[in-house]
């Protein structure tokens, strides 16, 4: 008779997020064994794949965050190896971790994203690059890291931008700033959940520590907002997450404008938060699905070909 189903949690890696990752597989990997699954921990380095070979698990749970976990590559060396894995693919994967080219493709199934322009981080410091307010972000970056708002008296462009330290790449994509609420919804097992505010205490905006700090954002779930801008955000959720390709979990963020009444997405993620303060296991407790039981049926959903 087959013993429990053997899952290999992804954490750790060598991004930026890597803090958060470990946070989130030590979450998952004790929620999963409280369900009986026999769990294997991951503190994934680039003999990953060596590592799987040796271990041959049923399933790879991928608790991983930012690049090499969320941008198509660890995903690569799962299709490679045969194992089942969570979350989305190789494509959906990659498409939706480089913010232009999911914009592009947000943008061709007709959902409202803004303009934007791709930019040296060289150019970006020396001078503005939109007329303030605007923000910069990394292309390919998670966690709000290395995202700068230029308000709208700014003088001079962000001055962080020359730092020897700076790590989060050379391309930086600058779009108009959009004042209002900060909005998220999820889409678990192929339909949308209700929708959180997030409103900031402390923060200027919805930044590192707002996110994973205890105290750092209060959530409004479900979010006070009309009806019609309700269902708007639910039926733009699901259909960013069809656009992209995702598959099992993923998270939609926009900026509502109540003055212009405007809705704009911001990005997806393919790879939420799934810690003590997330907001995917937020949501999906909201309607009746507790931690274990959805990275349950996250191992249970696990495929190849995603």
């Amino acid at each position: 008779m087959a013993g429990p189903k053997h899952v290999a949690v992804l954490m750790g890696g060598w991004a930026s997020e890597r803090p958060v990752s470990l946070k989130s597989g030590a979450a998952c990997a004790d929620a999963l064994e409280s369900r009986g699954y026999r769990v294997t921990r991951i503190d994934v380095d680039r003999t990953i794949a060596n590592v799987l070979t040796d271990l041959k698990p049923d399933v790879a749970f991928n608790a991983l965050h930012g690049p090499f976990g969320e941008d198509g590559t660890v995903q690569g060396v799962l299709e490679i190896l045969a194992i089942p894995y969570t979350h989305s693919g190789v494509l959906a994967s990659a498409l939706a971790m480089n913010k232009a080219k999911a914009k592009d493709v947000f943008h061709g199934a007709g959902l409202p994203v803004l303009p934007n322009l791709l930019v040296n981080r060289s150019d970006a410091a020396r001078a503005h690059v939109l007329p303030p307010p605007y923000v910069l972000k990394p292309v390919c970056e998670g966690s709000s890291f290395g995202v700068l708002i230029v308000r709208e008296d700014a003088v001079h462009p962000p001055q962080e931008l020359y730092r020897e330290d700076w790590r989060y790449g050379e391309i930086l994509l600058a779009e108009r700033y959009v004042p209002g609420r900060e909005l998220t919804c999820a889409v678990i097992d192929g339909e949308p959940s209700e929708i959180i505010e997030i409103v900031p205490t402390g923060h200027a905006f919805y930044d590192y520590d707002a996110k994973y700090v205890v105290g750092g954002s209060r959530h409004e779930l479900p979010a006070k907002v009309k009806p019609n801008i309700y269902q708007t955000i639910q039926k733009l959720t699901l259909a960013a997450h069809e656009a992209l390709g995702c598959r099992g979990v993923s998270r939609a963020d926009f900026r509502y404008d109540d003055s212009a009444d405007e809705v704009i997405l911001l990005e997806v993620n393919t790879q939420p938060g799934m810690t003590a303060t997330s907001l995917v296991p937020e949501l999906a407790a909201y309607r009746g699905m507790d931690f274990p039981a959805l990275v349950s049926w996250m191992v249970e959903d696990a495929s190849c070909g995603r």
